[in-house]
């Protein structure tokens, strides 16, 4: 029985972590600028990603942790994005909360 119980846990604590890392990769988007526009408190740009997904990315200081961690982002360069994504009707957003690469 105990032994039962030590692999069942051990079963659950997989899954948990399998459905974990797997919702790490959804929170994460790669392509490249297409275009920027600039507002009050930082900039939201144009991402195309590999599959032809259009996301608007918005990134500001605060967000990303502090002026440390912000890049201004130009068109043409490739980047990996992670933040928090949203859908509308029509569009899709992310709210960068950390610029992992640009280049």
């Amino acid at each position: 029985m105990k032994n039962l119980k030590k692999i069942s846990f051990l079963l659950l604590l997989m899954a948990f972590a399998i459905s974990c890392a797997s919702m790490k990769d959804k929170n994460t988007i790669s392509g490249k600028v297409q275009s920027i526009e600039f507002g009050k408190d930082g900039y939201t740009a144009k991402i195309n990603t590999a599959k032809n997904e259009v996301y608007f990315a918005t990134i500001s200081i605060v967000n990303v942790g502090g002026p440390e961690n912000y890049k201004k982002l130009k068109e043409g360069d490739e980047i990996l994005l992670k933040g928090e994504i949203w859908k509308t009707d029509t569009e899709k957003h992310i709210k960068v909360k950390e610029i992992v690469s640009v280049k």
